[in-house]
C-alpha cells in the first residue's frame, strides 16, 4: 500500500486565508478602536463607568490611546495584507498590545471591548500558526 503525500505548496492555501483573514481583522479592528478614539475624544461622557476599577483614567485619554494604537493597526493590517516582512511579527506585537488595551478599556465599553479582545486574540492564532509565503507575493 503506498502512501499519498500532500504536494509542498497544498498548505499555502490555508495559511495565505488566515494571514489575509488576519490582515483584514487588523484593519477592522483598527476602525473600530478609531471610531472609539473618536467617540472619546469628541464627548467626554460618551462613555459611562461600569462598577469601579483599578484602572480609572479619563475618556478623553482612552480616546487618544484607542486612536493612535487604530491607526498603528490599520497600517500593520495593510501591511499583513501586502505582506510585509515587518508586518507580521509587529502584528503579533500590536494585537496583543489591543488585547490588554481592551482588557482595561472593559469598565468602558464591556460588548466593544470583549469583541476586540477576541479580534486581537484570533489575530495571534492566525499570524502565528499561518506560514510564510515563500514566494514572498502579497495575499492580494
Amino acid at each position: 500500500m503506498a502512501r499519498t503525500t500532500t504536494p509542498t505548496g497544498a498548505g499555502s492555501a490555508w495559511a495565505a486565508g488566515g494571514t489575509m483573514f488576519a490582515g483584514v481583522v487588523l484593519l477592522v479592528d483598527g476602525v473600530i478602536a478609531v471610531l472609539k478614539g473618536i467617540a472619546g475624544i469628541a464627548e467626554n461622557d460618551v462613555y459611562a463607568t461600569v462598577g469601579s476599577y483599578v484602572f480609572a483614567f479619563d475618556a478623553t485619554a482612552w480616546g487618544w490611546i484607542h486612536l493612535l494604537l487604530g491607526i498603528v493597526l490599520g497600517v500593520v493590517g495593510w501591511g499583513i495584507l501586502k505582506n510585509a516582512p515587518w508586518a507580521r511579527a509587529t502584528g503579533v506585537v500590536l494585537a496583543g498590545l489591543s488585547v490588554v488595551v481592551n482588557f482595561v478599556w472593559l469598565p468602558y465599553a464591556p460588548v466593544w471591548a470583549l469583541v476586540s479582545i477576541a479580534l486581537g486574540v484570533f489575530v495571534i492564532w492566525a499570524l502565528c500558526t499561518a506560514s510564510s509565503s515563500p514566494s514572498g507575493d502579497s495575499v492580494l
